[in-house]
């Protein structure tokens, strides 16, 4: 059973920055796709950085880019989500994920992780 648990969510003011980290249980990240994805009330969850299974290919979105870094840690089998420069928009939910099968590609899509993280809440305050 392959168990993701986020943390480092929290209450920042604008213009601060959090580390969201991603702990993966029954199962290693390593040589599969992991993403981070973010919902906020009344909107679709949308995808806000990922990276391919060799780690070399990294996707962001145009509302984050500069201001957000995706990595992982084989060693801990953790993923991590350096954000900074927040904006009040940045206020939501977010979630870690990866998928199911080895090799797979890049995972942009809600649709395409197997597994996800509870999520973790962000505010951003003004």
């Amino acid at each position: 059973q392959v168990q993701l648990v986020e943390s480092g969510g929290g209450l920042v003011q604008a213009g601060g920055s959090l580390r969201l980290s991603c702990a993966a249980s029954g199962r290693t990240f390593n040589g599969y796709p992991v993403s981070w994805f973010r919902q906020a009330p009344g909107k679709e969850r949308e995808c806000v950085a990922a990276m391919s299974w060799t780690g070399a290919n990294r996707y962001y979105a145009d509302s984050v880019k500069g201001r957000f870094t995706i990595s992982r840690d084989n060693a801990k089998n953790t993923v991590y989500l350096q954000m900074n420069s927040l904006k009040p928009e940045d206020t939501a939910v977010y979630y870690c994920s990866t998928g199911s099968r080895p090799y797979e590609s890049m995972q942009v899509r809600s649709t395409s992780p197997t597994y996800w993280g509870q999520g973790t809440q962000v505010t951003v305050s003004s």
